[in-house]
């Protein structure tokens, strides 16, 4: 959605009446001067301030499978960011297809863009977005995903991934402790191999829960990856591990909501009870099985900070600032440091709902307590 046009180049030709070409650079002068009065209006007529700035902002997301996010929350928030901010922009979803995120970000250089946001389908495509940005002269921002092929982009802004996973164990450890079964039977349902992000969570969680491995208290019984994040394999993999161990299982380490979502489909299916459950993103779905029962947690990461952080370092280095002017921190993408950006997530469990993400705004009890969810919800809400 391009919220101001762009300025297009009017076809003038010299005239050939009676004034001949003594008046056609003034017709010319004037005729640029309307067209460009027009083209920094907005559609309802009202002028909208560029800030200097020019050429737009092309955001790139991934797509609408690996989690809602996506369209839902982060669309919506940048929407709000470049509109408020009075700056063309765009934003264009991959659906998955990382050769259609490569030809969208074609699109935006040839279009004018000046900076782009990512957040990359895997590595090795985003480094070849990066490349060419680059090479006409583009800045490129990561979000949320770090593109670890070749040298970076110049500039990340995300969440602390490694913290994201490490939240995941530190809120499941105290009750996977209380179960009685010696030792505790544990699965951990990894993101896709081809996002960092995946790895980072894993770290995260793996580092709060290797010394239970280690000391026998806790048993990984299945430590998986999941190909793009994907519900129906995700749901294929728990289920075979659920019939493999007849169901003894104790608790499900989990990258995120929608791989959740994949182990309650399993426990359902297989008329078992819930386990000590994690899951990332604060879905809607989530919150609405943390309500009923069958998911423990979610990671709540602010996703409006998160896109208005991006959006004000999107629009400062369109006016040329410095990426390392806007933050202190780094962070290795394995060839360079990268400046970060970085944003601090939050646990969200049964007792913490108000206090987070309807406190927020992110959530509301209106969109979670329908149909058989409504039973769950607090009666002052």
């Amino acid at each position: 959605m391009l919220m101001l046009p762009s300025r297009k180049r009017a076809k003038l030709r010299w005239g050939s009446g009676r004034w001949g070409t003594a008046v056609s650079p003034i017709l010319i002068c004037l005729t640029l001067i309307f067209i460009l009065a027009a083209c920094d209006r907005s559609p309802g007529g009202e002028a909208q301030p560029l800030h200097g700035t020019e050429g737009m902002i092309t955001v790139l997301l991934p797509d609408s499978i690996s989690s809602a996010r996506w369209e839902n929350d982060d669309r919506r928030y940048f929407e709000q960011a470049f509109a408020a901010a009075g700056v063309s922009y765009n934003i264009v979803n991959a659906n998955g297809d990382a050769r259609l995120q490569q030809t969208q970000a074609e699109q935006a250089i040839t279009n004018g863009a000046k900076v782009l946001l990512i957040t990359n389908l895997d590595s090795g495509s985003a480094s070849a977005i990066i490349a060419q940005a680059r090479e006409a002269g583009v800045i490129v921002i990561d979000y949320d995903r770090l593109t670890i092929e070749g040298p970076g982009a110049d500039l990340y802004v995300s969440f602390d991934n490694v913290a994201v996973g490490r939240l995941m164990t530190e809120t499941l450890e105290p009750i996977i402790n209380s179960l009685p079964a010696e030792p505790k039977r544990i699965i951990q349902l990894n993101g896709s191999p081809t996002d960092n992000n995946a790895t980072l969570f894993r770290e995260g969680y793996y580092s709060v829960a290797k010394p239970y491995y280690e000391s026998g208290q806790w048993l990984l019984v299945s430590d998986q990856p999941v190909p793009d994040w994907d519900y129906q394999q995700a749901l294929v993999v728990v289920e075979q591990i659920l019939t493999a161990t007849n169901g003894d299982i104790d608790a499900a380490i989990v990258g995120n909501d929608r791989l959740a979502n994949s182990v309650i489909a399993a426990l359902k299916t297989q008329g078992l009870a819930p386990i000590p459950l994690s899951g990332q993103d604060a879905t809607v779905g989530s919150i609405q099985n943390i309500l009923a029962g069958w998911q423990t947690m979610t990671v709540y990461k602010p996703i409006q900070l998160q896109a208005e952080a991006a959006a004000q370092a999107a629009i400062a280095l369109l006016e040329g600032q410095d990426p390392a002017s806007l933050t202190d921190e780094t962070i290795f993408n394995g060839q360079n440091d990268i400046p970060f950006i970085r944003l601090t997530p939050l646990a969200v469990t049964a007792e913490n709902i108000s206090q987070t993400v309807i406190a927020d705004g992110f959530r509301t009890w209106a969109e979670i307590c329908v149909g058989e969810y409504a039973q769950y919800c607090p009666p002052d809400r």
